[in-house]
């Protein structure tokens, strides 16, 4: 991944933070703070994991981007809801980024490939899942109502499985993406949804 997109998944990450800062009614810092661990904590998550410095820690574009989503939502989050549809898009777009370079990195630290496909998945979705904790939210993750780490599983999988056929760098990552992002996009249009347990209504 180039830095221009990662830093643009980042902030389309963080802005979607932000955003759930908004409609709970934090403050300025408690957006601040969703908005951050939003953009990022997926992948310091996936760093520790791996045994590395974490990259949120070591450049400073990492914090200024969700400081920029906090301004953004802060002062227009009403015109940014507006324009949630096309927020969506760009959220699924990081989300195929995320997963695709996070298994990436994955297997060039040596992780065997099922472990490669978990972190990958950590990366895209990671952020999401303290997102949610730290609002007080179901986690998306526990109940994939809309297919997000569904896809990112896909995206991871095919990393991997493009890694063993010696296919990597920009293709390998571009196409595990792309997947990745049209598998979201699909669901969204559609409302596909995960199945619940048999015998297990609808949740009202």
């Amino acid at each position: 991944m180039t830095p221009v997109l990662d830093l643009v998944g980042i902030f389309v990450f963080a802005l979607s933070g932000a955003l759930q800062g908004v409609r709970k009614r934090l403050d300025v810092v408690g957006i601040a703070v969703l908005a951050f661990f939003t953009a990022v904590g997926g992948g310091i998550v996936r760093d520790l994991f791996i045994g590395v410095q974490p990259a949120a820690l070591r450049d400073t574009a990492y914090l200024l981007v969700p400081v920029v989503a906090t301004v953004i939502a802060f002062f227009w989050h009403p015109q940014v809801e507006r324009a949630m549809p096309a927020v969506l898009v760009f959220d699924a777009a990081g989300l195929g980024l995320f997963c695709a370079v996070g298994t990436a990195k994955a297997l060039h630290y040596g992780l065997a490939p099922m472990h490669a496909v978990f972190l990958g998945v950590c990366t895209a979705v990671g952020g999401g899942v303290i997102r949610d904790v730290l609002s007080g939210e179901k986690p998306t993750l526990l109940y994939d109502r809309e297919l997000y780490a569904v896809p990112a599983m896909l995206g991871s999988t095919v990393m991997v499985a493009l890694h063993a056929l010696d296919v990597r760098g920009f293709v390998a990552t571009l196409s595990s993406a792309v997947l990745a992002f049209a598998f979201r996009i699909l669901a969204v249009r559609f409302r596909w949804r995960a199945p619940l347990a048999k015998g297990v209504g609808k949740a009202r």
